[in-house]
């Protein structure tokens, strides 16, 4: 794995009015292997097009959500953007290829991985097909309720969860917003390295959804893929929030 010195780390560039951090996934993988350790816990977010059209939407959202520790660029369309703009990005690094890499990393190193999501009594089918796909994980999950409220009880039933276990790292797969608001909500409170929003990571990572072959990955068609895979649901992501994007870009641009 590339190594990362510190003091040396790539710089963060602007973009967006968010603070992203220019690196490969094996420097954020490093980056982050740094950060286990410490307290109080830091904050990952992974804003990809369909998160930036709601945030220039919300400029309270956007102001919560860019006080984040780590930003990296989940997209290729925010890349491309990126290097448009002249602000140039090196990679995406997807919340779904971060989860499998520190999921890895923490085979390798005896971390305790947590993990808030998935549907409410299925957690011991969880767990079981972690044991498959990763056998030498020690992994704890908790799946709240549906319709999670991350500022009542739900929120503070997962920060007490989390503390009575004293995990290294906390996967949070709860969908944007609400991951990365409890996220950033509870920092300072819970007993853990690192929070990482990263969605439907796990079900990735398991085989539940599959994911796009790797070309589409990287010629920046996996939201077709995701989009044909499940129209219903998110025809509205990509159809409507892609051209709002470009709008987004423009206004960038005139800005830059």
């Amino acid at each position: 794995m590339t190594s990362v010195d510190p003091k040396t780390a790539p710089v963060q560039r602007q973009l967006f009015g968010l603070n992203f951090n220019a690196v490969t996934l094996d420097e954020a993988v490093v980056l982050l292997a740094q950060a286990v350790s410490g307290r109080p816990a830091r904050v990952v977010v992974t804003p990809n097009v369909d998160h930036l059209v709601n945030l220039e939407e919300n400029a309270e959202l956007k102001n919560t959500y860019k006080t984040a520790d780590f930003v990296f660029a989940d997209g290729m369309p925010v890349v491309w953007a990126s290097k448009l703009l002249g602000v140039s990005l090196p990679a995406r690094v997807t919340g779904a290829d971060l989860f499998v890499a520190l999921v890895i990393e923490a085979q390798k190193r005896a971390w305790h991985v947590a993990v808030i999501g998935g549907m409410p009594g299925q957690e011991q089918a969880l767990l079981d097909l972690f044991a498959q796909v990763y056998p030498d994980l020690r992994i704890s999950l908790h799946c709240p309720r549906m319709g999670f409220d991350y500022q009542g009880e739900d929120g503070e039933a997962c920060v007490k969860w989390v503390n009575d276990i004293a995990p290294d790292v906390v996967f949070v797969c709860l969908g944007f917003p609400r991951q990365d608001l409890w996220a950033l909500q509870v920092r300072n409170q819970v007993n853990t390295g690192l929070l990482l929003g990263v969605g439907a990571s796990m079900e990735f990572a398991l085989g539940l959804i599959p994911r796009a072959p790797v070309w589409m990955q990287r010629s920046g068609l996996e939201w077709l893929w995701r989009l044909l895979s499940n129209p219903r649901k998110l025809w509205r992501r990509y159809l409507l929030k892609g051209p709002r994007f470009s709008g987004i870009v423009w206004r960038e641009w005139r800005r830059h």
